[in-house]
C-alpha cells in the first residue's frame, strides 16, 4: 500500500474534530463522529463500557497483533459553584492552568441539553476598577464566567437551566493558515486521531497489512485513564499517537514527527522506538526524538495497568500544548507517513 497524503481531507477531519465539545467526560457527540466515520469506510467497530471505540483491521496474521491509540477528549471545566452574582465558579478538567483559558469564549452544557455561550475571564478583569488587575492570582477563586444572560443572581442563571456539575467546552478558534500552521485548542489529541481515521480510511481500501491492526479512539486520556483497557489479548505492540512537545530543552519542531524515548513514566520499549526510528531513515521522514519531562500517555497508562505489551509514543509536533496550540501540515504529513511505514512493516522486524 504506497503512501497517500490527503492533506486537505485530513484537515478538513481535523477541524471537524476540534469544533465538537468533547472535555473528558462529556464525549458522546465526538465519538457519535468517530463510529460514524468507521461506518461511512466499513471498518468494524466495539464500543467499550467507558466510551471508547476499537476498529480493527484483520490482517495476513491474525494471531499477532498491534494496536494504535489516539483520544479525542480534551480539557474543560465543571460549573463548580453558581455565585451571587450570576457568575460562575469553575473546576477544571485535565492538566493545565487558569491563565491558559483566560479570555477564552465558553459553552455551558446544561442537563437539559442546552448550550449557553460565556467568556472566562479574571474577577478583577476591569483595569479602571481594580488596582491589581494585573497582578491578581489566576486561580480558581479569581477567575469566572461570565455568562451572555441578563442574569444578576444565582436565582436567575438556575431559571436558564444551568447547574452545579454541568460541563463546560472552550472555543477552538480553529485557525488553518496559508503558510501551513492550524492553529487550535484540541490539537491535543485531535490531530492525532484525524490521522489515525485517514489511516484506517486507506488501510481498508488498501492492500492486506501484515498484522491485524487495532485502531483504538479513547475517551478519558486528559485525566489519565484512555486506551488501557480492552486491548485484544493477541497485542503485542501498542503506540499512543500523542503530541509531541515543545519548549526549551526539547528538540521537537512543528515541522517533523517527534518520537519519544522517555515521559514521565520512564523509558518507552527500546526495541520498538529504535524500529520507529529505523523507518524513518528508511523513507527519508523528517523525524525528532525527544525526552517530554511532564508528560504522559495511553500507553504509558496501559503499562501501568499491567499490560504486556511493547509500547511506543510518536506524533506531530504540538506548540504551546493545552494552551492555544499550534502544527504545522508538515508535522502531521511526517507523522502519517510514519503511521503507514509502521503498520506495514513486519511486527517486531529488527528487534
Amino acid at each position: 500500500m504506497a503512501f497517500d497524503w490527503k492533506e486537505q481531507e485530513t484537515i478538513n477531519t481535523l477541524e471537524q474534530l476540534v469544533k465538537i465539545p468533547s472535555p473528558s467526560g462529556y464525549t458522546m457527540q465526538v465519538m457519535n463522529f468517530v463510529t460514524d466515520f468507521f461506518d461511512q469506510v466499513s471498518i468494524p467497530y466495539i464500543t467499550t463500557n467507558k466510551g471508547g471505540v476499537i476498529a480493527t483491521i484483520k490482517g495476513q496474521d491474525d494471531k499477532r497483533h498491534r494496536l494504535l491509540t489516539a483520544h479525542v477528549d480534551t480539557l474543560g471545566a465543571m460549573v463548580k459553584e453558581i455565585k451571587p452574582s450570576g457568575r460562575l465558579k469553575l473546576s477544571l478538567v485535565g492538566g493545565f492552568k487558569f491563565n491558559a483559558i483566560e479570555g477564552e469564549n465558553c459553552l455551558i452544557h446544561t442537563a437539559g441539553g442546552e448550550t449557553i455561550t460565556g467568556t472566562i475571564l479574571l474577577h478583577q478583569t476591569t483595569v479602571h476598577v481594580y488596582r491589581d488587575s494585573g497582578t491578581a492570582e489566576r486561580s480558581a477563586d479569581n477567575m469566572e464566567v461570565r455568562l451572555d444572560l441578563k442574569c444578576s443572581s444565582a436565582e436567575d442563571v438556575r431559571k436558564q437551566g444551568i447547574e452545579v456539575g454541568d460541563f463546560v467546552s472552550f472555543d477552538p478558534r480553529f485557525i488553518k493558515t496559508e503558510s501551513g500552521f492550524i492553529k487550535s485548542r484540541h490539537l491535543d489529541d485531535k490531530a492525532s486521531t484525524a490521522l489515525l481515521l485517514q489511516l484506517a480510511k486507506q488501510a481498508a481500501n488498501g492492500e492486506t497489512l501484515p498484522q491485524t491492526t487495532h485502531f483504538y479512539i479513547s475517551n478519558n486520556e486528559e485525566i489519565g485513564y484512555g486506551g488501557n483497557s480492552n486491548i485484544p489479548v493477541e497485542t503485542e505492540e501498542y503506540i499512543a499517537v500523542d503530541m509531541g512537545a515543545i519548549g526549551d530543552g526539547q528538540q521537537s519542531d512543528e515541522y517533523t514527527v517527534s518520537i519519544c524515548a522517555k515521559d514521565s513514566s520512564g523509558p518507552y520499549h527500546y526495541g520498538l522506538t529504535r524500529q520507529l526510528i529505523a523507518l524513518a531513515k528508511e523513507r527519508n521522514i523528517e523525524y525528532k526524538v525527544d525526552i517530554y519531562p511532564y508528560y504522559g500517555s495511553d500507553a504509558s497508562a496501559a503499562i501501568g495497568a499491567g499490560a504486556d505489551v511493547k509500547h511506543a509514543l510518536f506524533g506531530p509536533g504540538i506548540e504551546a500544548s493545552h494552551a492555544y496550540e499550534r502544527t504545522h501540515s508538515d508535522s502531521l504529513k511526517a507523522t502519517a507517513a510514519l503511521l503507514h511505514a509502521y503498520i506495514n512493516s513486519p511486527l517486531g522486524s529488527s528487534y
